[in-house]
């Protein structure tokens, strides 16, 4: 897993090299299935100091009002009151952390260097993916103390796929481990049953892996008048280098 933790930090200093589209999809809705605002959002990624920048090129959404759907296409509307204005805009903005390198939270999956240091990884075997050789491994928050919920500060739990050639991650799942992420307790301060998020990782013919689609579909309850299910949907696409750098390369055996 060191070597895997060396790979994915490489990685992220080499997606600062790439610009893309990013397409953002994210609903609200009542437990019962009712569509209460949904905001579709492309996106040209570009890179910067911090990681990178994100640079709205189009905003399609619409929420129920009095019955009927009324739709708007302007930043300015989607920061409208209500409950699920501000569930919708934050998940858009927030969940998809633009500092990250690659577009995608760098504290949601826990291989680079810094988050490894967090979890205990075993290894549940070897099988082929998307036709890749890959490493099936389960993870969870390394226990810092013999008490049940004496973790370090880690928040998922979940099963990854390693590529057993370049030693990138191909598929990464995970679900809530024993606390609510900051961020989420931040914002909503509340419950969040079936939280969790998958991502899958795409390779350029350069050999640098890049987040191409995550989603994650969860309800929110909270008091007695907060009730939804949030689905979010991210598609990364059109990567483009902008200058040559090192290559990525694979090593013998995981660890």
């Amino acid at each position: 897993m060191a070597r895997v933790a060396a790979n994915q930090d490489r990685s992220e200093q080499l997606r600062t090299q790439y610009v893309y589209r990013q397409h953002i999809h994210v609903a609200s809705r009542k437990t019962n299935g009712k569509l209460m605002r949904e905001e579709t959002a492309d996106y040209d990624v570009l890179p910067d100091a911090s990681g990178s920048k994100k640079e709205l090129k189009k905003l399609d959404g619409r929420y129920l009002d009095k019955g009927k759907y009324v739709s708007y296409a302007t930043e300015a509307a989607s920061k409208g009151d209500g409950l699920d204005a501000g569930l919708v805009n934050s998940f858009r903005e927030d969940l998809t952390n633009e500092k990250s390198k690659d577009g995608v939270g760098r504290d949601l999956f826990p291989l680079t260097s810094s988050e490894q240091a967090k979890y205990s990884f075993q290894l549940l075997g070897e099988q082929t993916l998307n036709g890749r050789s890959v490493y099936h491994l389960s993870f969870r928050p390394r226990r810092i103390g013999p008490a049940k919920h004496e973790w370090d500060d880690a928040e998922w739990a979940g099963e990854a796929f390693i590529d057993k050639e370049d030693f990138e991650p191909v598929n990464v799942y995970t679900k809530l481990a024993e606390r609510i992420p900051l961020f989420v307790r931040t914002v909503f301060g509340t419950d969040l049953p079936g939280l969790g998020f998958s991502v899958t990782y795409k390779r350029q013919p350069d050999g640098v892996w890049f987040p191409s689609s995550f989603g994650t579909e969860f309800r929110i309850h909270a008091v007695f008048f907060i009730n939804r299910v949030i689905t979010v949907s991210l598609q990364n696409s059109d990567f483009e280098r902008t200058h040559v750098d090192s290559k990525i390369t694979g090593v013998a055996a995981i660890q």
